[in-house]
Parts: structure tokens; C-alpha cells; sequence
């Protein structure tokens, strides 16, 4: 009897695999190689591409491929979630947040909070209880979790659409050129709501915000390069990164 291969999946909108899966585990060490060794790749091919290099292309498209692809990207992300890992990086987020003001939790107002490519709806911002939270991913297969690609997501027709704070966790990362890196970047800004001078000023310090977490080997320099970090049409834009 043959026995079907099962098709690997070749693009990011083909989507992560569900949250419900419990992958074969993997070690720390074997994680975080492989999501540089992707990344890295991913890397590499964007500039083949850009050379028209057909050969290179094809040749780190079978790396890729031999390493699982974004789908084994995905789970190795997930499995960097588990609290034995250090949880997910948006408990990073909340103890930046709970740093600024011990009262901070008791006293905000619900925030309304867009998480672009999310895995999970029980991650420490969804249990926090301080965001009315939004999630959206390119392909989901949990609940809670809307498939839509950001890049395409209907702009804004008002502040009631818009949101205090976004994040980007190990998206950007995935866009291959700087020119794609700084046009979500930019779209950000079309999501963020507009400062609002009248909250207290513990939140008007903080809110508009964006939380991107980026993988370590990814230069910072090349790409915040690729979007000006100033103000924009009186927004404050803030970026917190942090490397796993």
C-alpha cells in the first residue's frame, strides 16, 4: 500500500497550522536555529528575486522546503509560547505596561488592542483584561482568530475602527524586502487611533503604541531603516522590540 505524502505548505497564506495541534517537541537550541535559518533564507531569496537569480532561488527554495517550510516555522513559534520557554512575548508587553504604573491594571479603561498574525486567543494580553482585543492571521483555524491578511484589511473609516495599540509579533520578520517591511509599517499608522489628550496621562503617555517582536539574528538597523520612525500626521509612534 503507498502510503500519500502529505503536501508541505509553501506560503505564508497558507497559514499556521491550528493552536489544538500538539507538535513533536523541540528543544530550545533546535527552535531558535530554526527560526534564524529561516528567516535568514527567506532573506536570501528575496535577493535572488530582486537579481532574477532563477538558479539561487530555486536552490533555497529546496532549503526551505528540506527545513518544512513556514509551516514548521510556525511551530516552532508556537512552541516558543509554552511557559517553559518563557511563555508568549505579550506577557513582555504586560510587564512593561504593569512597570510603568503598579496601578496600571486596576485603572484602565478596556484598550482596544489589534493583533496582527495571532496563534492563540488565551496569550497574557487576551487574559489580561484590559484589551478589547481583535485577532487576525492569514489562515486561521481557531476561534476568536479572523482570517484576514493585514495588508489587505479595509482602512479605517473612523477612530471607532481604529486601535490604541498593535502588534506585530513575528510578522514583519517574514516580509522579504525592506520596501514591503516599510509599507506594513506604515499601514500601521492608518490603524492607530490618533493621541488623545483628554485619558490620563498615564495613558496618553503610552497609547498609540506598536509592539513588534522580531527574531534575534534580524538586523534592527536595516529594518527600522526601512520605515522613518518620526511623527506622522501627529501620531506618536512608539516601537517596543523584543528579540527572542
Amino acid at each position: 500500500m503507498t502510503v500519500k505524502k502529505r503536501d508541505r505548505i509553501k506560503n505564508l497564506a497558507a497559514g499556521r497550522p491550528p493552536t489544538a495541534r500538539k507538535p513533536r517537541s523541540m528543544s530550545r537550541k533546535a527552535t531558535k536555529t530554526l527560526i534564524n535559518s529561516l528567516h535568514l533564507l527567506e532573506k536570501k531569496k528575496a535577493q535572488a528575486i530582486a537579481k532574477g537569480d532563477r538558479a539561487t532561488e530555486t536552490a533555497i527554495d529546496a532549503e526551505i522546503a528540506a527545513l518544512g517550510g513556514i509551516e514548521k516555522y510556525q511551530q516552532a513559534s508556537l512552541q516558543g509560547q509554552r511557559l517553559d520557554r518563557g511563555g508568549d512575548s505579550s506577557h513582555v508587553l504586560m510587564e512593561w505596561l504593569k512597570s510603568t504604573d503598579p496601578t496600571f491594571f486596576s485603572s484602565v479603561v478596556p484598550l482596544k488592542m489589534l493583533e496582527v498574525g495571532a496563534l492563540s486567543t488565551t496569550n497574557a494580553c487576551s487574559r489580561s483584561g484590559i484589551f478589547d482585543m481583535e485577532r487576525i492571521d492569514l489562515n486561521s483555524q481557531s476561534d476568536g482568530i479572523k482570517q484576514q491578511d493585514f495588508m489587505k484589511r479595509p482602512l479605517p473609516k473612523d477612530d471607532s475602527e481604529r486601535f490604541d495599540i498593535i502588534s506585530l509579533s513575528l510578522v514583519l520578520n517574514f516580509v522579504p524586502d525592506a520596501i514591503g517591511r516599510g509599507a506594513m509599517l506604515l499601514r500601521t499608522l492608518d490603524f492607530l487611533k490618533q493621541p488623545n489628550m483628554t485619558r490620563p496621562f498615564e495613558l496618553r503617555d503610552l497609547f498609540p503604541s506598536l509592539f513588534m517582536v522580531l527574531p534575534a539574528p534580524v538586523s534592527q538597523v536595516s529594518l527600522l531603516n526601512s520605515f522613518s520612525l518620526r511623527r506622522q500626521r501627529h501620531y506618536l509612534f512608539r516601537l517596543a522590540m523584543y528579540e527572542i
